[in-house]
């Protein structure tokens, strides 16, 4: 078996806002594993000031894991200080296991999610209210806490004037913004409001009062930030049973994957707490991978998977996103081009190709990647070419 790595970044199709500040962009890692001529993808998505993982170490323990795949895969536990990384190469193997092309879990015709709104100011914030609305999205979470407070309420109060709970469900995320002196009062005024739930609404760590509020909130509270550190299951139950919230939210990325998060499923249902699955702005790759599996555990409600629009250098994907389900195209095609990516990904330095037939049966041919990633950037700057436009490329042979 042969495993690389290989870093990109993202960039967001605008800044998007929370109260722990504003994203531009982020990096991700992806990780391919090669054997008997099939080739998986895992990507490790950590998230600065969430995830576990030591940003400075993250390329020298892919190294480390690259240098000896079979080590880690057979002891995934052995990862639990890089839960992106742990997620990475546990999508990677299920990925190889299923004969590559990004099949993890299988084709789904459709889940039900809910549209974000990012912060910002109240016209921009409102803005991107009125664009779901029109898409016809039947369920909202707003991300607030960093502005007014006032002004916040006031977005809240425009939407459910003209939407009650029956035709629109409502979800915060506070991202811990809320402190003990003034938590008990937001709660209470945004009560008014028919919220689903509020996610988060005070700095992980404060069981006492967390446990106090989940008993007496007006508004269901679901807990996010809160699982993070919690890295084994003696932590996980105590931290359950002290503080009995409603709701978790589940982020397999910033969990350790998806053994991980099943036991998280498994506890809050032995404990009849609700939850649901939630991405965390990886690009398609991980998403793609996410949903597969979010559809084979057969969740209720809405799910937050719905972050793969917000790039504009994201991967191409077979999931579409339109009012407020995403599925994916079964399409026979995108199994190739999952297969094309995921070699693009790994570690050798050519790929075997076909040519398009148009002069007799098609030949296979090797081509280096580098060779075809400059022949494309040479015709599009010779040619002008912009994003949306077609050619079709005769790339260099060796």
């Amino acid at each position: 078996m042969k495993a690389s790595w290989t870093k990109r970044t993202l960039n967001l199709k605008q800044p998007a806002g929370t109260s722990r500040g504003v994203i531009k962009s982020r990096d991700v890692w992806y990780i391919t594993l090669c054997e008997n001529g099939i080739t998986g993808i895992g990507e490790c998505a950590p998230l600065r000031g969430l995830s576990l993982d030591n940003f400075d170490q993250i390329e020298s323990k892919l190294e480390e894991v690259c240098a000896n795949p079979k080590l880690f895969i057979n002891d995934l536990s052995s990862l639990k200080d890089f839960p992106s990384i742990r997620f990475g190469l546990e999508m990677a193997c299920f990925d190889l296991k299923n004969g590559g092309g990004q099949n993890y879990y299988g084709s789904f015709d459709s889940i039900e999610i809910n549209g974000l709104i990012w912060m910002g100011n109240p016209d921009f914030m409102m803005g991107q209210v009125e664009q779901k609305l029109d898409e016809g999205w039947t369920c909202i979470k707003l991300k607030i806490g960093a502005l007014d407070f006032d002004s916040e309420l006031d977005i809240l109060r425009s939407i459910r004037s003209r939407f009650s709970r029956d035709e629109l469900e409502l979800r915060v995320d506070i991202n811990g913004a809320f402190t003990e002196n003034d938590v008990r009062e937001k709660l209470n005024r945004l009560a008014e409001f028919d919220l689903h739930s509020i996610e988060q609404p005070i700095q992980p760590g404060q069981w006492d009062l967390l446990a106090e509020l989940c008993e007496s909130s007006p508004i269901p509270i679901a807990l996010d930030e809160e699982l993070i550190p919690l890295i084994n299951d003696a932590e996980r139950i105590e931290m359950l049973e002290n503080v009995n919230p409603q709701y978790l939210v589940l982020k397999p990325s910033l969990l350790g994957g998806f053994s991980e998060t099943k036991k998280w499923i498994r506890m809050a249902k032995e404990r009849n707490i609700g939850w649901w699955i939630t991405s965390a702005l990886e690009s398609n790759i991980g998403l793609n991978a996410i949903a597969q599996w979010t559809a084979k555990m057969k969740p209720d409600g809405f799910q937050g998977l719905g972050t793969g629009q917000l790039f504009t250098n994201n991967i191409p994907s077979p999931l579409t996103v339109k009012s407020g389900k995403i599925s994916t195209d079964q399409s026979k095609i995108w199994n190739d081009v999952n297969q094309f990516i995921s070699e693009w990904y790994s570690t050798n330095i050519e790929m075997d190709l076909k040519t398009s037939g148009s002069t007799g049966k098609p030949k296979s041919i090797s081509v280096k990647k580098d060779w075809m990633q400059n022949s494309a950037e040479l015709t599009r700057k010779t040619f002008g070419l912009k994003k949306g436009d077609s050619a079709l490329l005769c790339m260099p042979m060796k």
